[in-house]
């Protein structure tokens, strides 16, 4: 496998359901929040473009929608206050204006994967209201963090 990105997101008490358990939504919520950090805010090395995060390089206007998510929970996930979940996140696939991204997310370093998805993002322009086709440059950030699909059911 390629780079990778790894954040940790912090435990909220509203992630928790009537069972005790962090809710199936949350969870989402929580790697949705991972990835808007890959997306937007990573410090990466060398930065994608003149602004911080994986899209970095992408010009104004140019914004990534979900175009679709799979999701498998492994693990349940209880609430342990002052922890974070950790995920990690990398590219499976790029193409002329969409791409996949694979996550995992643990409750703790040593422990296997709770969840893991796959969730198709498409480049979409607003100024003329059509995906985007990637410049090669945006294709090569990309592809740095190229590695294999996670292993859905």
């Amino acid at each position: 496998m390629s780079e990778v990105f790894e954040c940790e997101i912090q435990a909220r008490l509203r992630d928790v359901n009537l069972g005790g358990h962090v809710d199936n939504v949350e969870a989402i919520r929580i790697l949705d929040e991972a990835r808007i950090l890959f997306f937007r805010y990573a410090e990466l090395q060398p930065p994608a473009g003149d602004r911080l995060g994986l899209l970095g390089g992408l010009p104004d206007g140019v914004v990534e929608l979900v175009g679709s998510q799979r999701v498998d929970y492994h693990a349940e996930m209880r609430f342990a206050a002052y922890t974070s979940f950790r995920v990690r996140l990398w590219v499976t696939r790029v193409g002329r204006s969409s791409f996949t991204v694979a996550s995992q997310l643990r409750v703790a370093a040593d422990h296997a994967p709770a969840i893991v998805a796959e969730t198709s993002c498409v480049l979409w322009d607003h100024r003329t209201n059509a995906s985007w086709a990637m410049t090669e440059e945006v294709r090569a950030t990309l592809q740095r963090y190229a590695g294999e699909p996670v292993g859905l059911r």
